[in-house]
Order: C-alpha cells, then structure tokens, then sequence
C-alpha cells in the first residue's frame, strides 16, 4: 500500500503488462517488506517453544528451544553449557540480519520518485 499509484498508472500509459508492472515495478519496492515478513516469521519458527513441545515426544526430534530447556533441571542449572548452546542458537539469526539488512537500506533508499 506504501508503493505510489503514479507508478502502476505511468507504466500503464508507457504499455506495459499488468505482469510486467508487478515483475518489475511493484515487486522490487515490496522486496524490503516481503523479507521483513519473512524475517519475522523465520524468528517466530526459530524460537518457538510451545509448539513443538505439544507435538514432539521423541527426544531425538525436539528443537532447539526445547533442547535449551533440558540444561536447566529441578536443583541446577549447567550455566556454561547453557550460555554456549544460547549463543550457537543465536548465531543463525544474526548471520540472518546481517544479509537482510543490506535490503532494508535498499528499499529505503530506492523510493521510485524524485
């Protein structure tokens, strides 16, 4: 909704395709929002802990979370081993950003009016 009607409607005038407007005008400007959404739906895979803890009985097929729940037990906590598996579960996600963000300034930057 935030791409300007001015542009569908000039490229209309120019004979452009309704595919060839989407292909190459409205999706290049929707790119920084597609990947913000899936973003924030990989996060919400990555760190969901209920779900799988609902549907998921075999050990050998729990995730990540769920595996960072078994260093903490009724008495003690493994703080050492509990720190390092929380940074290696951490890891993707930043790497994830890091590519991502690269996107966010294009999309900023590339508004398609002057």
């Amino acid at each position: 909704m935030g791409i300007p009607h001015e542009l569908t409607v000039s490229a209309k005038i120019d004979g452009a395709s309704e595919f060839r407007i989407y292909a190459q005008i409205i999706l290049p400007l929707a790119k920084p929002a597609v990947l913000t959404i899936g973003l924030f739906t990989f996060l919400g895979a990555w760190g969901d802990f209920q779900g799988p803890l609902i549907y998921l009985n075999d050990p050998e097929q729990w995730t990540l979370s769920i595996g960072l729940k078994q260093f903490i037990r009724e008495n003690t906590v493994a703080w050492g081993p509990l720190m390092a598996a929380s940074t290696l579960f951490t890891v993707p996600i930043v790497i994830l950003y890091f590519f991502v963000q690269k996107k966010f300034i294009e999309g900023i930057s590339m508004t398609g009016m002057k």
